[in-house]
């Protein structure tokens, strides 16, 4: 097995395509079925990939039939699971630890972009106003407009919405649902 050492912190990133179809079987098992968007962030997120290869060794296993595809969201078949029970012990614990973590991250952040969403719109004199959302069966069930001094600010407003959209909604109906005292 070949790998190429990133920095002195041991950041290991696959470089053989045989490695990579292993590691994408190994997380289709255990985490699908999976998006391909969610495959690409969780990977490029800990850079143990390159982009480029990730979309080339999911095309080769899907047509190994190792995966099925639907859509973009993939399902590991039987020959993918047995590649991925009798092979993935030859990659690296902290590669396939590293990879799952980070799929799972990235499930959970597609899962509350769903549900809590926000939306930036920039105004002419450099401020920022953020729409937040939160959502349910397609329909909207809360709305703020947050106003941001700038696109950083509003940027972190978005990502903090977005994870931790249920606790303000909460917060806020507990507040005005209280009784005075």
């Amino acid at each position: 097995i070949s790998f190429i050492h990133l920095s002195a912190m041991d950041v290991v990133r696959l470089t053989n395509s045989t490695e990579i179809r292993l590691l994408l079987c190994y997380l289709v098992k255990n985490a699908g079925p999976i998006t391909r968007t969610e495959i690409e962030n969780a990977l490029m997120e800990e850079a143990l990939v390159n982009y480029f290869e990730i979309g080339s060794c999911l095309d080769d296993i899907a047509r190994q039939q190792r995966v099925t595809a639907d859509g973009d969201r993939y399902t590991i078949t039987d020959k993918g699971r047995k590649v991925a029970q009798e092979l993935a012990y030859d990659l690296p614990r902290s590669v396939r630890e590293k990879a799952v973590a980070a799929v799972l991250r990235s499930q959970t952040w597609a899962r509350k972009e769903a549900e809590y969403s926000a939306r930036i719109s920039e105004k002419t004199d450099g401020h920022c106003s953020v729409r937040c959302q939160v959502k349910a069966l397609d329909s909207e069930l809360f709305c703020l407009d947050i106003g941001t001094p700038d696109r950083l600010s509003a940027e972190m407003v978005k990502k903090q919405f977005i994870l931790k959209g249920n606790e303000i909604y909460q917060m806020l109906i507990t507040k005005l649902t209280e009784e005075e005292k």
